[in-house]
């Protein structure tokens, strides 16, 4: 599934990877079979051409928490698709822990690893045993100690002085770590710190255009990265290409949900309700649904989309395995091809 992107002003051809983002969930007391329907749904993307899968860590609810443990599972099952998080929280993580477990899962996934970072969802402070803090302070905080880990350097000092590092650091993990940002500050610090981007289907603050905020985003990000144009950046989209009466109308219902409800759309049975937020918090992308004609067309039109080098689907998280295999299925057939026709036509 790898394409040729457009070619940008100034800028060499991009190529695109293709993935997919599930949340693993799992109705209330089924927490293994949630796990293990992950990864049949991994290996059934695998065996369909898709280059990446990305889970997210989701605390106290019906979803994946433990994606470092649950990744190197999957590598067992796999041999070639990229394992990514997308994102592990880093309010609630102790970076050089984090660090240690990382390359373990690296390792034992053949380096297949895609690490993406990001603030992540509070409110759990004092389960964490944390005091009430600035989440984006921590998270910085905690990741730059993270990066001096992965990079083998010194995180502190033994009893007799000796500087002490991570031995079982996975150094070229560095290369594959990506951080979520969710405006085009948030993306000028990812720059900052030479890592990929990450773009949700969520941004913050009221936006009163989506697509144009994004691309703005991308822009100040590879104009503040040190690898400038060649610095990678990943754009979340609901794609829902309807081949039947009962698809269409399915994903139209989604579609009405998601956009009354926003984050407290699709949830498995016995999820957690999110908290009601305010007017102005967050900004949701529309889903991208109708006939897979009219969603290629409205994917090569989206600015975000031609200008990022991973295009991530994101699966409705109350889908079950069968629903969200045949989605799948569906954008491998009739989705991804008209993408790379197009990406490489244009190179």
């Amino acid at each position: 599934m790898t394409a040729v992107a457009p070619t940008t002003t100034g800028a060499a051809p991009r190529t695109l990877t293709l993935g997919f983002h599930t949340r693993v969930p799992f109705t209330t007391g089924e927490a293994r079979r949630g796990l293990d329907d992950g990864v049949a749904l991994f290996r059934h993307a695998e065996q369909g051409g898709y280059d990446r899968g990305w889970v997210y860590q989701r605390h106290f609810d019906n979803y994946l928490a433990a994606p470092l443990v649950f990744l190197p599972v999957v590598a067992q099952y796999t041999s070639r698709i990229g394992l990514g998080t997308a994102i592990i929280g880093m309010r609630y993580q102790d970076p050089v822990l984090l660090a240690e477990a990382a390359s373990t899962a690296d390792h034992l996934s053949g380096g297949r690893l895609q690490l993406g970072l990001g603030t992540g969802m509070g409110g759990f402070d004092r389960a964490f045993r944390q005091e009430p803090n600035d989440g984006r302070a921590v998270s910085l905080d905690r990741l730059d100690v993270f990066l001096r880990a992965i990079r083998g350097e010194a995180v502190g000092h033994g009893a007799n002085g000796e500087p002490l590092t991570v031995r079982g650091a996975s150094r070229d993990l560095i290369e594959r770590v990506w951080f979520g940002a969710g405006s085009v500050a948030s993306a000028e610090r990812v720059a900052g710190r030479g890592l990929h981007l990450m773009l949700s289907t969520i941004l913050t603050g009221a936006v009163a255009d989506y697509d144009a905020e994004q691309r703005a985003a991308i822009a100040a990000f590879r104009e503040g990265h040190p690898r400038g144009s060649s610095a990678r950046v990943s754009v979340s989209r609901s794609i829902l290409p309807a081949t039947s009466v009962e698809r269409a109308r399915r994903y139209a219902a989604y579609d009405a949900e998601r956009r009354a409800r926003g984050p407290a759309a699709s949830r498995p049975q016995g999820a957690v309700a999110p908290a009601p937020q305010p007017p102005g918090v967050f900004t949701m992308s529309p889903a991208i649904h109708g006939e897979p004609e009219s969603v290629v067309d409205a994917l090569l039109a989206d600015p975000a989309v031609a200008e990022a080098d991973d295009v991530i689907a994101f699966l409705p998280p109350e889908f079950a395995l069968d629903e969200s295999r045949r989605l799948l299925d569906d954008i491998a057939e009739h989705v991804a091809p008209a993408l790379r026709i197009a990406r490489g036509a244009s190179a």
